[in-house]
């Protein structure tokens, strides 16, 4: 299966147009950069960047990006794409918009995986200072971080998809089964792939795209063990990390979780399947 298809079609014109309209003083060169699965990204001249949703299911995300965000980088050291200017639906367009920071580096994607082990403790740090008690304002995702009971069905359907789905399923069984999160919902990004993790020469610069970000059970963020590193780096992440045995074992179920999402749905997406093939061999080993 490929990545869900665009609800409105967007291209340069359509966010030269929506820029020189509400933000014309940031109007510069734009240079497409990524057509995900929510939302399309471009690069505006050198250090700004605009997200716009491409479905409306994106539509939520992006606003709570917008309320939340700032706040979170109140207790973060990784930089975040705050938002600089936000945009109004117009010239055709029908959602909100976001113009943010852009930053320089490559993401961890980019990296194989046996060079990854720089970044386990940063990572570790980042998530220890993100996990803290969300109020009860924050945003809820009914697909992040809430019982994996509740993902069942969904899992299921995708592993009809993937060829060791043999293997994977007696683990999503037995994750599936395991003892729900009893603490206090805590923030979280909700979804700690290596695509969303930028490097450059100091290390771990920033964390992207926070569109899953949702409050509940922290396992979600720490399956980034399976999804970014290999089994020494992932011992490193987990010693540093505040996570029991229980909750560990939820980690590596969400792993799997998402592993089965990417491995599903990303046929035209290259960087997105090897993704997805990764993490599914790794949630094999550990």
């Amino acid at each position: 299966m490929n990545t869900p298809a665009t609800e409105v079609d967007i291209d340069d014109d359509l966010v030269d147009r929506l820029i020189r309209a509400q933000h014309p003083d940031l109007a510069g060169p734009l240079v497409l950069v990524a057509n995900g699965w929510d939302n399309v990204i471009y690069r505006l001249g050198s250090d700004l960047s605009v997200r716009l949703p491409r479905r409306q299911v994106a539509v939520d995300l992006i606003v709570n990006e917008q309320r939340w965000l700032p706040v979170l980088a109140e207790q973060v050291e990784v930089s975040l794409p705050i938002p600089i200017r936000t945009g109004e639906p117009g010239e055709g367009y029908p959602w909100p918009w976001t113009i943010a920071p852009w930053f320089e580096g490559r993401t961890v994607a980019d990296v194989p995986p046996s060079e990854r082990s720089g970044i386990a403790v940063p990572l570790a740090e980042f998530m220890t200072d993100l996990h803290r008690p969300a109020p009860p304002g924050a945003p809820h995702n009914p697909v992040r971080g809430v019982p994996l009971a509740y993902r069942d069905e969904a899992v299921r359907q995708r592993l009809q998809f993937i060829s060791r789905s043999a293997e994977l399923l007696p683990l999503w069984e037995k994750s599936a089964a395991l003892r729900p999160w009893q603490g206090p919902p805590l923030w979280l990004h909700g979804d700690p792939h290596p695509g969303n993790l930028l490097l450059n020469g100091e290390g771990l610069v920033a964390v992207l795209d926070f569109g899953d970000l949702t409050s509940g059970d922290p396992a979600t963020d720490l399956a980034a063990a399976w999804l970014v590193f290999d089994e020494n780096a992932r011992e490193v992440f987990r010693s540093h990390v505040d996570a029991d045995e229980v909750t560990w074992e939820r980690a590596r179920g969400w792993a799997l979780a998402l592993g089965t999402a990417l491995a599903a749905h990303s046929a035209d997406n290259p960087s997105m399947a090897a993704i997805g093939r990764h993490v599914l061999d790794q949630v094999l080993l550990t």
